[in-house]
């Protein structure tokens, strides 16, 4: 497997605002090889604070030996645009000053991290994805994707995401966002301003993340003759600090709003005339305890993707579940992978539907 990357594109880069980056890198892993026929390329885009080493973050779902493997498929993922991790952000160096731009840093869409994809696509020499992979964020840049350029993915699989980002998830971000700017260290110039701030943003996330039932299994008390200094309080305080080992405020912050900004429909006509143009073979699964993005998102995109197929996953997760359930997702994914020439008697809608048991008259009632 290959480690770390880089592409810099020799041109200035416009935002969907309309402001230039005069500098772009893009930092990004490959995994396996391309093959002479161009035709087995999984592009997996991440999300939130993740990175392009998609075999750490994902094992058992990518990696040698999984259904995403090396030996199969030339795996990519990129760092987002505005992200933590090489590609340019908060933290690089602004040309203009010499200086990294902190919050400074442009306000970047879904539609800038996708339109830096697509550059990166051409510098590999790919025309074309067999399979384009999303959860969350992820899902939103792989939805964005397939809009923009619907030859050009054959497969689209995305999990745990939606058409638009809902007012209940635009809430979540901002009230993580107004944590950070309590923190006074956010305007200080460094690259740890904000980690108190970014802290305390992490602990909101997660409840976002996870749910009720997630934390009663998993942080309960085994005693009755506690007052203070509960498990859960500790978990809260252990991944915020987490958090703040391996990222920044100012790119938190920048993504939080890239994922406000998604909207399919803004200058398209609507949410439901976007992604009717969609012509990927797509299967989109719902994670049945997520509150972040709830199922009544991912059914809503497989009504209105044609022919999609919608599958729905049993997870005490939440929202984490389309990260955890690995198992359940290599069902799915296997089944995207059918060699249609030994199944010319069985529509894709039906191999796959069969695969995860969702009846006809399901499909009938999310398809309509």
């Amino acid at each position: 497997m290959s480690g770390l990357k880089n592409y810099h594109y020799p041109n200035g880069f416009e935002l969907e605002n309309g402001q230039v980056l005069e500098q772009l890198n893009i930092s990004y892993h490959t995994y396996g090889t391309l093959n002479e026929a161009h035709n087995n390329v999984v592009w997996i885009c991440h999300a939130l604070t993740a990175n392009s080493d998609v075999s750490d973050w994902w094992k058992g779902f990518v990696g040698t030996d999984a259904v995403i493997n090396p030996d199969e498929h030339f795996i990519v993922c990129a760092n987002i645009l505005g992200s933590h991790y090489g590609t340019t952000g908060p933290l690089s160096t602004d040309p203009k000053t010499g200086n990294p731009y902190f919050h400074y840093f442009p306000e970047v869409t879904i539609r800038d991290m996708v339109k830096a994809h697509q550059l990166l696509a051409a510098h590999l020499g790919i025309k074309q994805i067999e399979l384009l992979i999303g959860g969350s964020l992820g899902g939103q840049q792989a939805l964005e994707w397939s809009v923009q350029e619907p030859r050009r993915i054959s497969k689209l699989l995305v999990t745990a995401t939606n058409a638009r980002h809902s007012p209940w998830g635009i809430a979540f971000n901002e009230s993580q966002r107004l944590a950070i700017l309590a923190d006074r260290s956010y305007y200080s110039q460094k690259p740890d301003g904000g980690s108190k701030g970014l802290r305390a943003a992490r602990s909101i996330a997660l409840l976002s993340y996870r749910n009720y039932r997630t934390y009663s299994a998993t942080q309960n008390e085994e005693t009755h003759e506690k007052s203070a200094d509960f498990r859960a309080s500790s978990y809260q305080r252990y991944q915020g600090d987490k958090l703040v080992n391996r990222f920044n405020a100012y790119s938190y912050i920048r993504l939080g709003q890239a994922m406000d900004s998604h909207n399919l429909g803004r200058g398209r006509g609507g949410l439901e005339k976007a992604l009717s143009s969609i012509k990927a073979k797509t299967l989109v699964v719902g994670i049945d305890s997520d509150l972040l993005f709830p199922i009544e998102e991912q059914q809503y995109l497989a009504k209105h993707i044609t022919g999609a197929v919608y599958a729905e996953i049993p997870s005490l997760y939440g929202h984490d579940g389309f990260l955890l359930e690995i198992s359940e997702l290599t069902k799915l994914v296997k089944k995207l992978f059918v060699d249609e020439d030994h199944n010319t008697d069985t529509p894709h809608t039906e191999a796959i539907a069969d695969a995860v048991g969702v009846n006809d008259s399901t499909l009938q009632h999310i398809n309509k």
